[in-house]
């Protein structure tokens, strides 16, 4: 339940563009790795694997301060939790200066490190706030908007930083190259401090969570663990955003390597993000008026299924397009395995929650493989990855999510 003024009597459509902003943030400072990815290659000469630490580095935080988040916001609450996370991703963004200067890769990892902790601790309270904040029945809509939120601002960091960092046929490497950086991770440090003092100083409401009517099956379980739904959905949010980094982080090494220069491939990962925003637009119409969540989880699994075999059997452009257009079908993944996840844990929700967040280092981990398939087999059979991961989703679509005991 929720400890605050009536839904009524409050007008949560300020707040709500406040935090529609910092999924802008969030969507930024995420999709940007994907030319990120591609420009270290280039830039350090890195293998695969190499460069896909740029998703190593920044989703691997998830899993080390998801918890630690939960416990920080309990101290400080959402608003004051959520100006910290800023603060902390401007010291990360800052690093970049000196990482550039020094032609060090290792230090561009300890910043895109931090700047994926400031996230976490932004991530923990945005989502539950953005849950809280209104009526229940029109949380799915709130989260649709801050999802497309997200999506327009990681299409505008392809286009930014597409331009900025991967304009040329051939890139130029070392220190000359890494000079690009400098400037718009400045402006990057800059908007970030002052979104920080913006949300510490404005009038975001306090609310807070009550597990006042804890369901009947919750009482009588004494462990989190003792939830299939949550260890299974937790298996599978670890499954799609593993698959949602690999889809949209890789495309653009991959276009690389079947022979697109750089002009023409630093715009794929903006294909995948159209994909996912036009799924997310479409979830806002069709659920659950025409479809439901779980049906829209089914259909997207086996959506992409089949688009992950055509990425592996078809060739060129039409390889590259079947791995963009899985943004569309993994569009109903994350708001759909959340709240059945997260179904009749009662006074577990909250560590359950920690455990989902936990569950997005699938976008660290994942794409590691990935990279030692493309480097080891074939950048294309790398994408075969995919095919399990998808497969689980699938089950968990179908079964998993209605297990209620083991």
């Amino acid at each position: 339940m929720v400890s605050a003024p009536s839904p009524k009597t409050r007008n949560y459509v300020g707040p709500l563009l406040i935090i529609g902003a910092l999924f802008f943030v969030f969507g930024f400072v995420t999709w940007v790795n994907s030319v990120l990815i591609a420009f270290f290659k280039q830039a350090f000469n890195l293998s695969t694997v190499g460069s896909n630490l740029v998703a190593f580095a920044f989703f691997i935080s998830y899993t080390l301060m998801a918890i630690p988040s939960s416990a920080l916001l309990k101290r400080t609450g959402f608003k004051n939790g959520m100006s910290m996370g800023l603060l902390v991703m401007a010291v990360g963004t800052i690093i970049f200066v000196p990482a550039a200067r020094a032609v060090s890769y290792p230090l561009f990892l300890v910043g895109l490190f931090l700047i994926g902790i400031g996230l976490t601790v932004l991530q923990t309270a945005s989502n539950p706030y953005a849950t809280i904040l209104g009526p229940r029945e029109s949380a799915a809509q709130r989260i649709s908007f801050l999802g497309i939120a997200n999506k327009l601002a990681g299409i505008i960091s392809q286009v930014i930083f597409g331009g900025l960092l991967l304009t040329g046929a051939n890139a130029v490497s070392g220190a000359a190259s890494l000079e690009k950086v400098v400037t718009p991770y400045l402006i990057l440090t800059g908007v970030l401090v002052v979104l920080a003092g913006l949300i510490r100083f404005s009038n975001l409401p306090e609310v807070s969570e009550e597990q006042d009517d804890v369901p009947a099956s919750a009482t009588v379980r004494t462990s989190v663990w003792q939830f299939p739904n949550l260890v299974l959905g937790v298996l599978a949010l670890f499954c799609y955003v593993g698959a949602e980094v690999i889809a949209g982080d890789t495309i653009i090494n991959y276009g690389l390597a079947i022979g697109f220069d750089n002009d023409e491939a630093k715009h794929f990962t903006t294909y995948t993000l159209y994909g996912l925003l036009a799924g997310y637009v479409l979830g806002i119409v069709a659920i659950p008026r025409f479809i439901s969540q779980q049906m829209a989880l089914r259909v997207g699994s086996v959506l992409a299924l089949v688009l992950t075999a055509g990425a592996i059997l078809t060739s060129g452009f039409t390889s590259i397009l079947c791995v963009a257009l899985l943004g569309f079908a993994i569009s109903p993944m994350w708001p759909a395995i959340w709240p059945l996840a997260l179904n009749q844990l009662g006074k577990f929700t909250k560590t359950g929650s920690a455990l989902l967040i936990m569950g997005i280092s699938g976008g660290a981990l994942l794409p590691l493989l990935h990279g030692y398939l493309s480097d080891s087999i074939s950048p294309k059979m790398a994408y075969a990855l995919l095919l399990p991961l998808f497969g689980f989703i699938l089950y968990y679509a179908m079964l998993g999510h209605k297990k209620s005991n083991w």
